[in-house]
């Protein structure tokens, strides 16, 4: 990324990413482990780099970042009062369009354009009414979750694998998923968390790893590959991940995995909960089949650490997500509802159900 890159010196900001002095603060995710550092984003091509990097990622946090970028282009394109507002709307598309697969996204970033009219101050309180009803929000969900794995082990500590990173680098404060495990944690109910490292970026080893370190959580580190061995010797009671778009009927897409993992406890009868606040379902579409999995550059696959472990011209291919059927997951948390899709299907609940718990 050119520019932004400038360091903050500041106390480490319980959010992951903030507004200061017409600038967007950000958490670098590519830098953690080895490094905590703060990009400050001055233009919307900064923006749209650091979302489509990887600095910012997580479904509601690269959201969240979008509605900032048209809080950020509606003041720089605002002269004597008057917003060029076909230029801000031309941004806000580069926005929407950075990553597709996410559907929290494009709706923060329409959810921001929506007050344009009213001119930069009321697009940046959007902005910002979005992010603290994001961290109230997976606080809700988080809880809800919480209370539903602890409902099916009642009394008992509960081994946790996850996927990918969901706590509060991937959102605005909290996390959904992981939120859920560190609430559960809180409660004395964790025993253990499996974290798969989530190839090919890691972000379970550098940065889920880094956030159940900083609450003080028992983890383990496993390759991906490892995780349905896990469970067939008794490691997982349950599978908390999050999500970057559901469907109508409950299928989720998720980090690319996420789909393997569902297969895996179904067939050992292990519950398998998404945790995810209610903007990311987009209920226009029927089923997983119209979600667009977005494919990502083949060198995240043939380079590891800078270094080319593949032979030279290999063929990749490197989608960032996966779609998981509704008919393998056990429910679905947000912060209004907990949704089970076998349930809503007229179908029997399998091995893998929490039963009847509080809603």
């Amino acid at each position: 990324m050119k520019g932004g890159r400038e360091p903050v010196t500041s106390p480490r900001p319980r959010a992951s990413l903030s507004w200061d002095d017409g600038t967007i603060v950000v958490v670098d995710q590519r830098a953690l482990p080895g490094e905590y550092r703060m990009l400050r984003l001055e233009t919307v091509d900064q923006v749209v780099d650091a979302i489509t990097s990887l600095a910012v990622r997580g479904a509601p946090a690269i959201g969240l970042a979008g509605a900032l970028g048209v809080a950020l282009s509606a003041y720089r394109h605002c002269s004597d009062g008057m917003t060029d507002e076909a230029a801000v709307r031309s941004d806000a598309a580069r926005l929407s369009s950075a990553r597709p697969t996410a559907v929290n996204l494009a709706w923060a970033v329409r959810r921001a354009v929506g007050r344009l009219a009213e001119g930069p101050e009321a697009v940046l309180a959007e902005a910002m009414t979005m992010l603290d009803e994001d961290a109230v929000v997976n606080r809700t969900a988080a809880e809800r979750a919480a209370d539903l794995v602890e409902a099916q082990f009642p009394g008992e500590p509960v081994r946790l694998l996850t996927h990918c990173n969901t706590g509060r680098l991937a959102t605005a404060a909290v996390g959904t998923a992981l939120g859920a495990i560190i609430e559960l944690s809180e409660r004395g109910r964790v025993t253990e968390v499996l974290v798969d490292e989530t190839r090919p970026l890691l972000q379970g080893a550098r940065l889920t790893a880094w956030e159940l370190g900083e609450a003080g959580v028992p983890y383990r580190l496993c390759v991906d590959s490892a995780a349905a061995a896990a469970m067939a010797q008794g490691l997982v009671d349950c599978v908390l991940v999050g999500a970057d778009r559901i469907a109508a009927n409950g299928d989720v897409a998720n980090k690319i995995g996420t789909y393997g993992l569902a297969v895996a406890a179904a067939r050992h009868g292990i519950p398998f909960v998404v945790v995810a606040p209610e903007s990311t379902w987009d209920r226009e579409l029927a089923d997983g089949s119209g979600i667009v999995v977005e494919e990502r550059a083949s060198t995240e696959v043939t380079d590891f650490a800078g270094v080319e472990v593949a032979p030279a011209g290999a063929a990749v291919f490197n989608p960032a997500f996966d779609v998981t059927p509704a008919e393998l997951i056990t429910a679905i948390a947000s912060e209004d509802q907990v949704f089970r899709p076998q349930v809503s299907q007229g179908t029997s609940p399998g091995a893998g159900s929490l039963g009847e718990v509080p809603a």
